[in-house]
């Protein structure tokens, strides 16, 4: 999609680092419950706020997912930025809700929030399909081009 109008960025990225970056998300997500530390967790959700709320180039995951496409030697593929800052947004206040229940000693409901955000960062992963982006597009990006 080609930025017309956009209230949050006109900037473009580099679509392999979110993509990189959401196994990242995964891999941490799994060893937070299976190693039963809130550290891998809290650092998740740090990591989506730096993403969402922030003007840093790069997150410590963003950075590592960068290192590892130019390694990897991706194509690099320029995608709006905008999407991605609403999607990561989404991405805080999951992450938020998993480090709350799960301090709170709600596991079976910390898992379960952490079982969706797994699921869509996996579509990010595997195919491309971000969640976030889809919903900015189709309800938020329309509200604001009317207003």
């Amino acid at each position: 999609m080609k930025n017309i109008f956009c209230p949050i960025s006109k900037d473009r990225i580099n679509e392999q680092v979110p993509r990189i970056t959401a196994l990242l998300v995964i891999l941490l997500i799994i060893a937070g419950f299976a190693m039963e530390s809130s550290a891998f967790l809290l650092l998740v959700l740090a990591d989506f706020g730096v993403r969402a709320f922030t003007k840093a180039r790069f997150s410590l995951l963003s950075c590592m997912a960068y290192w590892l496409a130019r390694i990897l030697r991706l194509r690099e593929k320029p995608i709006d930025k905008a999407p991605k800052i609403f999607a990561a947004r989404m991405g805080f206040v999951m992450a938020l809700a998993i480090c709350l229940l799960y301090m709170a000693g709600l596991l079976t409901a910390s898992k379960v929030v952490a079982g969706v955000l797994v699921f869509f960062a996996g579509l990010e992963f595997a195919i491309a399909f971000c969640a976030g982006c889809t919903i900015y597009t189709l309800f938020v990006l329309p509200f604001f081009k009317n207003s």
